[in-house]
């Protein structure tokens, strides 16, 4: 069933209708060729409530629908997890926030790193975020997220340390140079993350983090981890810690 987001102020539960307003009533008609009586799913990030709808008209300011029955949904993690992902090159950024929403992250935030190759203008990196919060938007939807992840404006390597502080409890970064023998410890530290302590993660541009890059890590608490002995690429790296975290935070 499609899956759209809504805001407070869209949802009458007094009168049962809800709508769909913007681009999402251009897709409902346009693209879906959604038509009236035909179902669809509402979720509202704030509350995390789903409303099961159906379509009753097509007005000027959007799809008017008629709310079937509401549930609380529980497709979140119990940790809010934020990825500070090491700017890459091409189009692998998209290929990151889809995948990683799609395992739970909370937040992404690309970082500006030593190793970057990509430098983005104010301009240029303006339209990449509003770029990328559309495929955040459409991952959330298509994974039956209760809430929209949110791409940030990029950072450099010290601000980001700054707001991992200020929102993580743990804070981890895989690292190359982590010796892989260590698999053990990394396993314990993942099989010890707490639900509902926030957890940031740091992964490295191609090339990886420099060495001063990672001393600075250190400084602000936050522990290199490895991720075996093979070298990953920076889209498979979050992607395999994601996952980790995801299988550990679930079961408990």
């Amino acid at each position: 069933m499609s899956r759209f987001f809504v805001l407070p102020g869209d949802i009458y539960e007094d009168e049962h209708i809800l709508y769909l307003q913007g681009e999402d009533k251009n897709h409902i008609k346009n693209v879906l060729r959604m038509r009236q009586g035909d179902e669809l799913t509402a979720c509202e990030s704030s509350s995390g409530k789903e409303y099961s709808c159906q379509i009753e008209d097509f007005e000027e300011t959007g799809v008017r629908c008629r709310i079937r029955f509401v549930k609380e949904a529980d497709t979140e993690l119990p940790s809010k997890v934020y990825l500070f992902q090491g700017l890459p090159k091409a189009d692998k950024m998209e290929l990151i926030i889809q995948k990683c929403i799609e395992l739970g992250v909370y937040e992404i935030i690309p970082v500006k790193c030593a190793r970057s190759v990509v430098k983005l203008t104010n301009d240029r990196a303006d339209k990449k975020l509003v770029r990328w919060n559309q495929i955040a938007k459409g991952a959330a939807e298509q994974s039956r997220r209760t809430l929209i992840p949110q791409v940030t404006s990029p950072m450099d390597m010290k601000e980001a340390l700054v707001y991992a502080g200020e929102h993580a409890v743990v804070s981890l970064v895989p690292y190359e140079l982590c010796d892989a023998r260590k698999m053990n410890e990394t396993r314990e530290i993942i099989r010890n993350l707490k639900p509902g302590e926030d957890i940031a993660v740091f992964i490295g541009p191609e090339g990886g983090f420099e060495e001063s890059e990672i001393a600075l890590c250190r400084e602000n608490d936050v522990q290199p981890v490895t991720l075996g002995r093979r070298i990953l690429r920076t889209e498979t790296a979050g992607l395999t810690i994601m996952s980790w975290i995801m299988l550990s935070l679930e079961q408990k």
